[in-house]
C-alpha cells in the first residue's frame, strides 16, 4: 500500500518498529494496533490497517519490544508489564503524528492484546473507542481450557526458563504454538493451521517464546476492569473459541458502561482471514463511526 510508511519510537529505551498509514487530511482519529500472543504485524494486522485508512482513519501498527523488527534481547520475551508500556509508548508517538486527533485514538488488540487494549484504555486519558478482537479476558478460564496437566506442563517449563535466567543462560523457548498434546502454548485442535493461515509468502516467523510467560497467563484477567472502561468498546467473540473461551468476553462485555458485543459462529482464527473477516472489519468500521460521531 503506497501510503504506509516505516516508522520507530521508543519505549523503555529501545525502538519498537511499526508502520504508520496516514488516510491524509485532518484532524482525524487514529487507530492504534498490536498483535496477540506472540504475533507480529506481518501477521494480517496491515488488512485490517488498509480498511480503517479507506474508512478516513490514521492507523499505526506496532510490534512489541523482543518480537518482529522491534529491538530487544533476548528474542522472543513476552513480557505483560513491558508490553502495557509499548502500548502507551505507541499511542504517545501516535498524538504527535502531524494530522491525527490526539483527543480521538482508538485502541485495537486481539486475543492476548484485546486485553491489553483494557488494561491501557482503563488507565489512559484521551481514549476515544477500544476494539477486542476475540479477547483473552481471564487468566483462569485460559488455563482451564488448557487442562490441569498442560497448565502444569507449561509451568514446570515457565520454572527451567526462570532458573536459566538466573544463572544468565539463553531462555528456555517453547513453541507458541502446536498441535494437541504438544508442549507449546496454543495446541487447541486447529490452531496451528489457524496461525498458519495468517503469514504471507515468504514470511519466516519466529514461532518461539520465552517460557517464563506462563507462570503469568493465569493471573492476568484484564476482563476485571470492564466496569472501570468509561469510552465505547467493541467485543467480538468467537461461539466456537477454544483459545479464548467466549465466556469471560460476554461478561465482561456486559459490565461494560458503554460494551458492546458481537459473537460469530466460528473459531478464534477464522475473524482474521476471509470469508469471516469481510464481516468482522466492517462491524469494526461501524462501530467507530458510531461511537466517534
Amino acid at each position: 500500500m503506497n501510503n504506509r510508511e516505516n516508522v520507530q519510537f521508543a519505549s523503555g529505551g529501545l525502538k519498537c518498529s511499526g508502520w504508520l498509514y496516514r488516510a491524509g487530511g485532518g484532524p482525524r482519529p487514529c487507530v492504534v494496533l498490536a498483535h496477540g500472543f506472540g504475533g507480529t504485524r506481518e501477521m494480517r494486522l496491515g488488512a485490517y490497517a488498509e480498511a480503517f485508512v479507506e474508512a478516513g482513519y490514521h492507523a499505526l501498527v506496532f510490534d512489541y519490544r523482543h518480537f518482529g523488527d522491534s529491538e530487544g534481547e533476548p528474542r522472543q520475551i513476552l513480557d505483560i508489564k513491558r508490553q502495557h508500556e509499548d502500548w502507551r509508548a505507541a499511542l504517545r508517538f501516535a498524538r504527535g503524528i502531524d494530522g491525527v486527533d490526539p483527543e480521538k485514538m482508538i485502541l485495537w488488540g486481539t486475543s492476548f492484546s484485546g486485553g491489553h487494549v483494557v488494561e491501557v484504555a482503563a488507565r489512559e486519558s484521551g481514549i476515544a473507542a477500544v476494539i477486542s478482537q476475540v479477547p483473552h479476558l481471564s487468566g483462569v478460564a485460559t488455563a482451564l481450557a488448557a487442562g490441569p496437566v498442560q497448565s502444569a506442563r507449561l509451568g514446570l517449563a515457565a520454572w527451567r526458563d526462570l532458573t536459566r535466567a538466573a544463572l544468565h543462560r539463553s531462555p528456555y523457548y517453547l513453541r507458541v504454538v502446536g498441535r494437541p498434546g504438544d508442549l507449546a502454548a496454543m495446541t487447541t485442535p486447529g490452531a496451528e493451521e489457524g496461525v498458519k493461515r495468517l503469514y504471507p509468502e515468504s514470511y519466516e516467523p519466529d514461532e518461539r517464546v520465552a517460557a517464563r510467560i506462563f507462570l503469568w497467563v493465569g493471573l492476568y484477567s484484564p476482563g476485571r476492569l470492564a466496569k472501570r472502561l468509561t469510552v465505547p468498546w467493541l467485543v467480538q467473540a468467537a461461539s466456537k473459541d477454544r483459545t479464548t473461551p467466549i465466556g469471560p468476553a460476554v461478561r465482561a462485555a456486559m459490565k461494560a458502561r458503554q460494551g458492546q458485543l458481537v459473537v460469530y459462529q466460528c473459531d478464534h482464527f477464522d475473524v482474521y482471514v476471509p470469508p469471516r473477516f469481510g464481516q468482522v472489519v466492517d462491524d469494526q468500521i461501524t462501530f467507530l463511526r458510531h461511537s466517534l460521531k
